[in-house]
């Protein structure tokens, strides 16, 4: 079971990612393998599933509610709601790519 506070992950301060895929890797690095689990996990159309805590959290810590983000303007989308799922993603598509040499 996911926790109901991701908060706790992004509880350090944090270098804002200023493109997608640094997005998504910056997630690799702070949430725990459960979470990364369940994300993986889920289908791609699953991912609306983690709007509420983890985008939320992702929304939050990555300042896409700025106007002025770097991150909100490389998602191609204005909204921060739906920058937070193209984040979400990139780090699914991240999480369930083949593992190969070049990868490993």
């Amino acid at each position: 079971m996911l926790p109901a506070d991701f908060s706790q992950y992004f509880s350090c301060p944090l270098k804002r990612p200023e493109a997608v895929d640094e997005a998504a890797r910056l997630l690799l690095d702070v949430l725990d393998p459960q979470v990364q689990n369940e994300v993986a996990s889920v289908s791609e159309d699953g991912l609306t599933d983690f709007h509420l805590g983890l985008g939320m959290a992702v929304r939050n810590a990555f300042g896409l509610h700025e106007p002025d983000s770097l991150l909100l303007a490389a998602t191609g989308t204005p909204h921060p709601d739906d920058a937070s799922g193209i984040i979400l993603l990139a780090l699914w598509q991240r999480l369930n790519r083949p593992l190969t040499p070049e990868g490993l």
